[in-house]
């Protein structure tokens, strides 16, 4: 039986020294390609001051409408020189009585007619005087009209007998200019005007606190890597 011969493939020789085959090429990884992606959006800054507004005009209209209203009734009186005395000192005797007004030893006598304690009219009551007229002006704060006019008219005067017991000596009688009033319309006040003071306080605390906060970098888009297959010549002119 004739055996066929078999051929054996041998690899193939380089045909001279240049052909020498190298190493397997690298593969490089794929480069980051950018793309945008959406940016997060968060409320105007300009928010922060409407919403400071609104909630601190809701906070002083509640206020103005739960706290009582005040009254305030006020009376004069007036240093006058007696008939042996110049008039010129009428005004600053005006000054002293103003700062005597609120006094314990005048308090006490006008706690009587005027049907409060002692303490509440150092709280309630206060003088105040004129610079160019000898005139005191007693004013007195309550939630009652009634008692307020009662307490000013009270206190100035318990402070004309005061000091018209010493008119002897200083040459000057204090009488009695205007007595109080009742008032008829509060002196404290309106839901209204609360409310607009509270917004604008409100308003000023947003700016504040925008102030005071870290501003943001500036807006940019976001980039995500995205892989992008290579082709051989860009791998060939890496090595």
């Amino acid at each position: 039986m004739t055996e066929i011969p078999t051929r054996q493939h041998r690899p193939a020789e380089p045909d001279g020294p240049g052909d020498t085959p190298g190493p397997a090429e690298p593969v490089v990884p794929p480069g980051p390609v950018s793309t945008p992606v959406a940016r997060r959006r968060g409320l105007p800054r300009w928010t922060l001051l409407v919403a400071g507004a609104l909630l601190g005009g809701a906070l002083g209209g509640a206020y103005g409408v739960e706290k009582p209203p005040t009254y305030t009734a006020t009376s004069y009186v007036i240093a006058v020189p007696t008939e042996k005395s110049d008039p010129a000192p009428a005004l600053g005797f005006a000054q002293a009585y103003g700062r005597v007004a609120t006094q314990l030893a005048v308090l006490e006598d006008a706690q009587v007619r005027a049907g409060v304690p002692v303490r509440t009219l150092q709280r309630s009551v206060q003088t105040a005087t004129s610079p160019d007229a000898p005139m005191v002006a007693v004013s007195a704060t309550s939630s009652r009209p009634g008692l307020a006019a009662g307490m000013a008219n009270a206190v100035s005067r318990s402070l004309t007998e005061h000091a018209n017991a010493t008119r002897a000596s200083t040459h000057v009688e204090l009488l009695q200019f205007s007595p109080a009033m009742k008032p008829t319309a509060p002196s404290s006040p309106s839901p209204k005007v609360t409310g607009l003071v509270g917004a604008s306080a409100g308003g000023l605390l947003g700016g504040l606190v925008l102030l005071v906060r870290p501003r943001r970098g500036t807006d940019s888009a976001r980039s995500a890597s995205v892989p992008n297959p290579a082709t051989a010549a860009d791998a060939r002119g890496q090595l």
